[in-house]
């Protein structure tokens, strides 16, 4: 970082947290958010504990000197907000007990010692190609809604082309472009009134679940969205903006409505939601109500649904043999739904041999 200025000792008291880093945006961070609120959500979300035991033992390390920015007369830092909570935390004991965080109590030496802190004074423009690369695609990786959040931010503000901040990180998986895209269609959603993610059913935004669906061929043509190169910030037509809500339900739910995500996890649910918007009948059952993965069945070749069907009860039947003998207890009932499986494995085996078999006549016996 050849921009930046030398480290010095600046006091705790005179460093402020960034409200607009795109890590704490993600828990509704405002700027007048207060710093009581910010330490909590820290505390909570961001393992500031550990920060607390490690600091408390081995004091700050000058090597790890927060980053600060002079923005209205103050210093904020723009990077390591953790580490300043954590200092926060340990030079103000009674915050701690007021939240019943258990933080060691600091010898009278020790305390003096954190009262100032290493930090490197320098700016949001200069930095990003350091912080770009240690949280977007470095050691201390941010969540995907925070590095797209950051990508956005760098591009818009100081016309930094995506590729360059791709070339700068070292993605090679156009991962810039696709985290892009995904907020760009985020923000779509609540600009058209389609979709607003303060609805969203549970408290995680699962951001991750939006812009993987993207590149899903079924969910990409569902919303007939534009290619990730292209770059643009209104990556879904207008006539497809009903849709797009419709997704934001599928993958985030509505508190309003009471109606929780279709979608729990990626895998297997949002490829078996890509399979069911590709399928006009799927989509129509996913519509009215039906759960996913009875939408995901009616989306499904019958050919497949059918060998998968007949391969899982082999597997299950090998399994009750294989258990037989110490396993039948000579249940009547038990016996009964061994001849229902027989009956319907004959049934089966008649009406495929038939179609295998078109031509071939069952002999009958007739008078003379």
């Amino acid at each position: 970082m050849s921009e930046v200025s030398g480290t010095k000792y600046i006091p705790v008291a005179d460093l402020h947290f960034d409200r607009s880093n795109p890590r704490l945006a993600e828990y509704g961070i405002e700027p007048t958010t207060q710093d009581s609120e910010i330490l909590q959500i820290l505390w909570d979300a961001m393992d500031v504990r550990e920060l607390v035991q490690s600091i408390s033992a081995s004091g700050f390390f000058p090597h790890e000197a927060v980053i600060a920015a002079e923005e209205d007369g103050k210093y904020v830092v723009i990077e390591g907000n953790r580490r300043l909570a954590a200092v926060k935390v340990l030079l103000s004991p009674a915050t701690a007990d007021e939240h019943g965080w258990p933080v060691p109590k600091l010898s009278s030496e020790d305390e003096d010692a954190l009262k100032k802190i290493p930090v490197i004074i320098s700016d949001r423009e200069s930095a990003w190609r350091y912080l770009g690369f240690k949280h977007v695609n470095g050691p201390a990786k941010w969540s995907s809604y925070a590095k797209a959040a950051y990508i956005a931010e760098i591009h818009r503000k100081y016309k930094i082309p995506l590729a360059e901040i791709a070339n700068q990180i070292g993605d090679r998986h156009n991962t810039v472009q696709r985290l892009f895209r995904g907020l760009m269609t985020l923000e779509q959603a609540e600009k058209r009134g389609v979709y607003d993610r303060e609805d969203r059913f549970r408290q995680r935004l699962s951001f991750s679940h939006l812009y993987t669906g993207l590149d899903y061929e079924g969910i990409g043509s569902f919303l007939n969205i534009a290619p990730k190169e292209e770059e643009t910030e209104t990556p879904v037509p207008e006539d497809k903006l009903k849709e797009l809500g419709e997704l934001c339900v599928w993958l985030y739910g509505s508190k309003k409505n009471k109606q929780p995500p279709v979608v729990e996890s990626q895998n297997p649910d949002l490829r078996r939601l890509n399979a069911v918007v590709a399928n006009r009948e799927a989509i129509a059952a996913l519509r009215a109500g039906t759960e996913l993965s009875k939408a995901f069945e009616i989306s499904r070749p019958p050919a497949a649904v059918f060998e998968e069907a007949l391969l899982a009860a082999k597997r299950e039947l090998t399994t009750a043999r294989a258990n037989l003998t110490t396993g039948y207890d000579r249940s009547e009932a038990l016996l009964r739904i061994a001849g229902s499986i027989a009956n319907i494995a004959d049934d089966i085996y008649q009406e495929m041999e038939r179609k295998q078999n078109p031509q071939q006549k069952k002999s009958r016996l007739a008078e003379d």
